[in-house]
């Protein structure tokens, strides 16, 4: 008798597990996970870019020292804040996006610098680079896009009833988006 009733306990344990949605939270969490993954190695490409970036333009523009020191301040500084995928946080991630976005202030401050120089635009080099960084900055948009999209699929199954309640058990917390960044509704001046 004490054999069945073991039996009948894990068989109605094994349902009730399984059907909790617990398998589907990991899933959806390691899809945020590689997300994640995905949006830090776009920003690893463009810090890559830049410091040859700005070789090919000291070369052309050495009175520019301000421009260049604060595209590589700004790369330094961003490539010394690293957020692992479960240590998402709000806070974190607004901090992680402000580096990247003096990053990319920085790069769009050097680009304007580089048209007053027309014997650097036609240089090879520098039009690849431009090129390359161009498309990173494509594929940045893109992998956050996708990562706000996983993020989305992941909050929303975690917080549907049933899941809700075996999310907070098993400790799925809710994950936070990339967010646009302050001011980024006005387009920016550029002066020559």
């Amino acid at each position: 008798m004490k054999r069945i009733m073991r039996l009948a306990l894990i068989l109605i344990c094994a349902l009730t597990l399984s059907s909790c949605g617990y398998n589907s939270m990991v899933e959806k969490e390691e899809a945020v996970n590689t997300a994640w993954s995905n949006v830090e190695n776009q920003y690893q490409r463009r810090a890559d870019l830049i410091p040859n970036l700005v070789n090919t333009v000291k070369g052309y523009a050495s009175h520019e020292q301000e421009t260049l020191e604060s595209v590589v301040n700004a790369r330094s500084k961003a490539t010394q804040i690293t957020l692992n995928a479960d240590e998402l946080t709000p806070e974190k991630l607004k901090a992680y996006q402000a580096a990247q976005g003096e990053v990319g202030s920085a790069l769009s401050r050097l680009l304007a610098v580089t048209e007053n120089y027309p014997e650097l635009k036609a240089n090879e080099n520098f039009q690849e680079l431009q090129a390359q960084l161009e498309g990173t900055e494509n594929r940045i948009s893109v992998e956050r896009r996708n990562f706000n999209q996983v993020t989305q699929d992941y909050n929303t199954y975690i917080r549907k009833f049933p899941n809700n309640l075996f999310a907070g058990m098993f400790g799925f917390d809710k994950k936070p988006y990339f967010e646009a960044e302050a001011g980024s509704q006005k387009a920016p001046e550029v002066k020559f």
